[in-house]
């Protein structure tokens, strides 16, 4: 078991809306893999207002890591609220957010670790690199649907990036507290106003090919989550704009 000392190497923040069957696996997955490599890491779940025992189900696994907590917002919020208040709160000199269901396992974060090493700010996991492996894919639909959001991303807001909405994205501690400190966006667009922020702010973005596991359980809606993506969209360029 590791140390419990201040300032943790790592902090890992999972959102998790009605997560209650998967996050027990999700978090023992995480702490097997944090106790073969010995870090000195904080774990934080940010509960975004489930209406099953997500939050109690993460505290029972939680019990024993020492430098873990679930925060529990009051109503359910969205994505990029859950990880805004996660990653406000964290104290990891290193800062990643990976999603509940570990589409992307939590190993790959040995890519992220010796760009971080080299000074970059803001590493992000991409399904769309050559080197990237897609165990397994989306719906014909759902990747098409992903594939014109990020037509729109890079027509209307950011160029450059094939794949802003991969739930795995690792932070140096400052890089993180600046940008989310500005974070408006509270859906699933959260991704791409983090990565504008980013670019504004003066960081360059490293991207990594990653392994990738579609989960089928996904929270992202067809229709109702694109259509509110898109607007979402559109709010971010006048905010961006403003500023």
């Amino acid at each position: 078991m590791l140390e419990n000392r201040e300032s943790p190497f790592l902090s890992i923040i999972i959102p998790a809306f009605n997560e209650e069957e998967r996050i027990g696996f999700t978090l023992r997955k995480i702490i097997d893999y944090l106790e073969l490599r010995h870090f000195q890491a904080e774990i934080i779940v940010v509960d975004d207002g489930s209406s099953d025992r997500t939050a109690e189900r993460a505290n029972e696994i939680l019990a024993d890591w020492p430098l873990a907590r679930v925060i529990s917002l009051p109503k359910n919020e969205g994505k990029g609220a859950a990880v805004r208040q996660g990653v406000l709160q964290a104290s990891g000199q290193l800062i990643l957010f990976t999603d509940a269901d570990l589409s992307t396992p939590i190993e790959e974060l040995e890519k992220m670790l010796s760009l971080a090493a080299e000074g970059n700010q803001v590493i992000i996991g991409s399904r769309s690199l050559p080197q990237s492996e897609i165990k397994r894919r989306q719906s014909w639909l759902r990747e098409h649907m992903g594939k014109t959001f990020n037509l729109f991303v890079r027509l209307m807001l950011i160029k450059g990036l094939k794949d802003t909405q991969c739930g795995f994205k690792l932070f140096q501690q400052e890089a993180a507290r600046k940008i989310f400190s500005q974070l408006q966006t509270k859906g699933f667009a959260f991704d791409v106003e983090v990565l504008v922020r980013a670019q504004k702010l003066g960081y360059q973005i490293a991207q990594v090919p990653i392994v990738w596991i579609n989960s089928p359980h996904s929270k992202v809606r067809l229709i109702k989550s694109s259509i509110r993506m898109f607007l979402d969209l559109l709010k971010i360029r006048k905010a961006i704009r403003k500023n």
